[in-house]
């Protein structure tokens, strides 16, 4: 099993490179960048050039009139330039011989535009050693971004995960016992309406009926603590946290009832129809014995077998909209608003993160499997 997993691990870093290239090469052909972003933020704002170009307070004394004007020239070259070189999209080279600093006021130095290959070389190199470099718009490094707004998304995929474990599969065992019935019946019903629900939509209603919307104000419209968390008790900070998350994540796992519901059923089914099962049964075992010493174990490899996807689908799909609507600071809400801006460190930042957990809960999936059920050998199936 040793190694098995080494094998996995290493299979983490072709696949996590493929991701990368794919998403860099798309960007190539995305019209817009982070200059082009500067640009129109900063039309009709001569503060925005300001900032830019650090003149300070003298170019806010000019005058309403000449900020204006200044905005709408736009930026002058060279302040493009010097931006190009700092967002690593160009760097300064000087004519041979030159002995002095690298500048582009010297007339023996000119901006040389970097390809993209070697901008994504350069980027891979310090994303493998996790350097992430630093945002464009924000002054604050991407890896202390990630780790400030990581726990958020984690919370949200981690606790819907376990819930729609938790309910799923005793009522897909339950139902599986009683199929035909009307509990089926009726259980499945509400599942299915459940599934169809867009998430966003049900989140708004959780918020107009339980937030202070129109009718109840029982739980927290905002955030995952509150803002005097830090004066309140240890039991106070645990039943507050659970009170902030109680609404994004009931949002985050409704559609997640259906699908394992039912697939818990049908593989309990499907092993309650085999032979050793009739065999269990003639010898004069309990039903429940028969159900969580015989069936249990075969029926939950498959149902194990989903956890990764569960766990991921609501770590990335889910997590940018309840985020957005619950006004939670996660990682889906980050890397959204970093593509809005073309933030392109942040960007790349959080799709190398996704995609690490996304490998990593992939390989745990595995060794659930050999968890669940010892005969399991990966390592004698390859060979």
């Amino acid at each position: 099993m040793g190694a098995y997993i080494l094998r996995r691990l290493l299979l983490i870093i072709p696949t996590l490179i493929g991701i990368m290239v794919i998403n860099f090469a798309l960007i190539q052909f995305v019209p817009g960048g982070p200059i082009e972003q500067i640009i129109a933020n900063m039309e009709g704002q001569g503060d925005v050039l300001a900032a830019v170009t650090g003149t300070g307070s003298e170019t806010a004394d000019a005058g309403t009139t000449d900020e204006k004007y200044l905005g709408a020239r736009g930026l002058p070259p060279d302040v493009i330039a010097a931006l190009e070189i700092e967002m690593g999209f160009a760097r300064i080279v000087c004519e041979p011989g030159y002995e002095g600093e690298p500048s582009l006021k010297s007339d023996a130095c000119a901006k040389e535009d970097i390809p993209a290959l070697e901008q994504f070389l350069n980027m891979m190199w310090r994303y493998i050693r996790f350097d992430f470099g630093e945002s464009y718009f924000r002054s604050i490094g991407v890896f202390e971004l990630i780790a400030e707004k990581l726990p958020v998304s984690v919370t949200l995929g981690l606790w819907s995960t376990l819930i729609a474990y938790i309910v799923s599969i005793p009522l897909g065992i339950r139902k599986a016992v009683r199929d035909g019935s009307r509990f089926d019946t009726f259980t499945s019903g509400m599942i299915i309406v459940a599934y169809a629900i867009p998430g966003f939509l049900f989140a708004i209603l959780l918020l107009v009926l339980f937030a202070g919307g129109s009718y109840w104000q029982i739980f927290p419209l905002r955030g995952l603590t509150s803002d005097n968390w830090e004066e309140l008790s240890l039991v106070g900070k645990v039943l507050d946290y659970f009170w902030h998350i109680t609404l994004p994540v009931v949002a985050s796992t409704i559609s997640s009832f259906a699908t394992l519901t039912l697939l818990t059923k049908n593989s309990f089914l499907d092993e309650i129809k085999k032979q050793y099962v009739v065999t269990a049964r003639a010898k004069g075992l309990k039903e429940s014995r028969v159900l969580y010493g015989h069936v249990f174990r075969n029926a939950m490899l498959i149902v194990i077998a989903g956890f990764p996807a569960l766990f991921i689908g609501v770590f990335f799909g889910g997590s940018v909209i309840i985020e957005t609507i619950f006004s939670l600071d996660g990682l889906g809400r980050l890397g959204f608003e970093a593509a809005v801006a073309r933030d392109y460190p942040i960007m790349f930042g959080t799709l190398f993160v996704f995609g690490l957990m996304g490998l990593l809960v992939g390989i745990l999936s595995d060794l659930m499997y050999v968890f669940v059920d010892p005969r399991i050998d990966f390592e004698r199936r390859e060979g």
